[in-house]
């Protein structure tokens, strides 16, 4: 019960995590001091997806649904849950650097409009 409810707890953080790095920037517009917190996370959720590497949330929440009993996924966090809700099956790495190519940019284009507004 505990390992299951903690995979939740993980899975939860992940999807907030991930709305956080695409949409975190938008908070920025509103409340500046957040880029303290949101470059650093940005760079590293575009840079997860851009190389491939596999966030540790993910393995993370695989080992506490096996301990919890259950089955955990093969794949990434992307391709399981974003990909099942979002895309068509068979989320492919192009497909995965459109993805993390376009959160880059709309966060570019936030920050790009937040200086502007400081400076003018």
């Amino acid at each position: 019960m505990i390992y299951s409810l903690l995979a939740d707890l993980v899975l939860l953080s992940h999807v907030a995590f991930v709305m956080f790095v695409v949409l975190g920037g938008l908070l920025v517009l509103r409340r500046p001091w957040v880029a303290w917190v949101h470059v650093p996370c940005a760079l590293w959720g575009i840079w997860v997806v851009l190389s491939g590497w596999v966030c540790p949330l993910t393995p993370l929440e695989n080992e506490l649904r096996e301990a919890a009993g259950g089955a955990g996924y093969a794949g990434g966090f992307l391709s399981h849950y974003v990909s099942s809700l979002l895309y068509p099956p068979g989320l492919t790495r192009g497909t995965q650097v459109i993805l993390g190519l376009a959160a880059l940019l709309l966060n570019v284009a936030v920050y790009v409009r937040t200086l502007r507004r400081r400076r003018g």
